[in-house]
């Protein structure tokens, strides 16, 4: 469920009341978590945070006028998507991810290749997506992104 929205508050004002507080939350979480020089913005029709293009020129590789994606944030039809590149392109990170994930939530891991879906908006790990969000800077993310996608 893509978003036609054009702003973020846009964006968090159409969510139904019970995803609402959760996307705020989710929100409020990695705005201050996230390292200094990732940019805020729409993106995909979800909340993103991106490598803005005045830092990394090159852009998203599949679309070099897009910038760099991290972290998107949207909610679907039956729960809370939170897709993180570095999860996808790092698999330390994946791996810290996976076993912390039980010490911070009573409810199995619901998770794709880079995709951490929340059924239950009252059970999001919010500590450990502070934490998750704080672990790559943009210079780092910048770097994973180049040798996790080259085109080989």
């Amino acid at each position: 469920m893509q978003s036609k929205a054009k702003t973020v508050d846009q964006y968090i004002s159409e969510l139904p009341e019970d995803r609402k507080q959760a996307i705020n939350e989710l929100r409020k979480v990695i705005l201050k978590n996230l390292p200094k020089g990732f940019a805020e913005e729409m993106s995909y029709g979800m909340i993103g945070y991106v490598v803005p293009l005045k830092t990394y020129p090159k852009g998203y590789r599949c679309n070099p006028s897009l910038p760099l994606p991290f972290i998107n944030i949207g909610s679907q039809k039956n729960f809370i998507a939170l897709h993180h590149m570095g999860v996808y392109a790092n698999t330390t990170l994946l791996d810290w991810f996976v076993k912390e994930y039980p010490k911070h939530s009573k409810t199995k891991l619901d998770m794709g290749k880079g995709c951490i879906r929340f059924k239950k908006m009252d059970q999001i790990p919010y500590k450990l997506i502070s934490e998750l969000v704080a672990k790559i800077s943009p210079d780092e993310w910048i770097k994973m992104s180049e040798k996790a996608f080259a085109k080989k």
